[in-house]
């Protein structure tokens, strides 16, 4: 099998990998790269445990191959949080207790994240539009699009 070695900032820092031409890319991030915050679901990109945001857009590392990550600037739920201060979409989840057993958190936070870098001031509609893509067994969702409409005033009042 081929390997590659591939370079892309994850959370901000330059790493190094060398991958095989299938592997990917939530598997290098997990496993070479030490960040455990993404999660592996289904492995189909139907249930976004595993969305990472890559170059500024939202995808499912369970779908990308490393080699695709080359060049590129990933950020994972363990880059939201900047020197020890939790993202206005971490503290308004904790707030609003847009989680339980916590498995779909991370996707669910760097989803939410991004969907309101495109669109900081969404309606209930939005949201629920915006996140489904991405799926939680525990919640029924309710607490999660109250989260998101919280860390968007957040946002906008910063």
């Amino acid at each position: 099998m081929a390997k590659h070695n591939i370079s892309f900032k994850l959370n901000g820092q330059q790493v190094n990998a060398l991958v095989e031409s299938r592997e990917l890319l939530v598997h290098v991030i997990r496993e070479q790269c030490g960040q455990t915050g993404t999660h592996i679901g289904c492995e189909t990109s139907h249930c976004g445990v595993c969305t990472v945001d890559l170059n500024g857009e939202s995808v499912k590392s369970c779908t990308v191959l490393a080699v695709q990550a080359d060049g590129s600037e990933v950020m994972t739920v363990e880059g939201l949080a900047q020197n020890g201060v939790l993202h206005a979409v971490q503290e308004a989840f904790m707030q609003e207790h847009g989680l339980q057993c916590g498995f779909c958190t991370p996707g669910m936070l760097i989803r939410a994240y991004r969907f309101l870098q495109e669109n900081p001031n969404p309606t209930e509609e939005e949201i629920r539009w915006g996140l489904s893509g991405n799926l939680c067994r525990c919640t029924g969702y309710q607490n999660i699009i109250k989260a998101v409409k919280v860390a968007a005033e957040k946002m906008q009042s910063v």
